[in-house]
């Protein structure tokens, strides 16, 4: 691999971790929406910019846009996770400090393992394991257990969010092995997505003001830049040279909460934090090592 090759990608996962704050800042200072209206939003800015390319790729060349007829479930399968991903995590953002909301959204990597495990068959390394068990641990101190469940809600939410997007990657793996076209798998997850939110908006409407329009926009908008930079940093590197620069969004989530919202992580939040880059940083290393 070109030493340029991956300055570039890294270049795109910093770019790509702050679309990604950025879009959870714009969805906190939406103010009081319901979370699935912000994320029918959201989804529907992904599912134009995903309609927009796969036409191109379709006009170009149609019979790269097929799809075998058994990856179709997995297509279901990583939208259906993907969409609890996007709820939890929009709960969250609109509850705790979207630093907060934002690393345990990072668990996703770790579930990932566990996904491929219980749905795909493949069989974890020791190392994969440990970390996941060590994340867990960390994201505890984030959610900050209670028998008080409304004050844990919001973060078992951004813990289900972060379970949900790795559980999505896992399948996607698999829609890869039947070379389904990326813009095929973000369309079917957005459109998939919007039509879950669409009843839950027709019965507990809540009218916006333009202001909010605006933010929800620069949320779609965010979300669209962030999904660019990861196909980039993936399309220029492997995941095991770039994986862990996608943890610069939990920093940039943290500069933008307080700059936006005045909003300062506990101790116990950093000590989860530190715990889980820390773990991930050293998976990172050993892959490195073990290539």
């Amino acid at each position: 691999m070109k030493k340029n090759n991956l300055v570039r990608a890294i270049f795109f996962a910093i770019f790509s971790s702050f679309c990604f704050a950025m879009m959870g800042m714009f969805v906190h200072a939406s103010g009081d929406l319901p979370f699935f209206q912000k994320a029918f939003f959201r989804n529907l800015i992904a599912a134009i910019f995903a309609f927009v390319i796969a036409f191109k790729e379709w006009r170009k060349n149609p019979e790269v846009m097929k799809v075998e007829k058994p990856a179709w479930k997995f297509i279901f399968l990583r939208a259906a996770c993907g969409t609890v991903g996007i709820f939890g995590n929009f709960y969250a953002l609109d509850h705790i400090p979207i630093s907060d909301a934002s690393m345990l959204n990072k668990m996703s990597p770790f579930f990932s393992v566990l996904g491929s495990f219980l749905f795909l068959g493949e069989k974890p390394a020791l190392i994969s394991v440990l970390s996941l068990i060590g994340a867990f641990g960390g994201a505890l101190l984030v959610i900050k257990p209670t028998f008080d469940f409304t004050k844990i809600l919001p973060g078992l939410a951004g813990f289900a969010g972060g379970a949900g997007a790795g559980f999505a990657y896992s399948f996607i793996r698999k829609c890869h092995k039947y070379k389904v076209h990326g813009s095929i798998i973000i369309l079917f997850f957005s459109v998939f997505s919007c039509l879950i939110c669409l009843p839950f908006m027709l019965v507990f409407w809540t009218p916006m003001s333009l202001k909010q329009v605006l933010l929800l926009l620069g949320a779609g908008l965010s979300a669209s830049g962030g999904q660019f930079g990861i196909t980039g940093a993936y399309f220029n590197a492997p995941a095991s040279k770039v994986s862990i620069y996608e943890y610069f969004m939990v920093i940039f989530s943290a500069i933008l909460g307080f700059i936006a919202f005045r909003q300062i992580p506990d101790l116990w939040s950093l000590a989860g934090y530190a715990i889980i880059i820390g773990i991930a940083v050293l998976v990172f290393i050993y892959n490195g090592r073990n290539r």
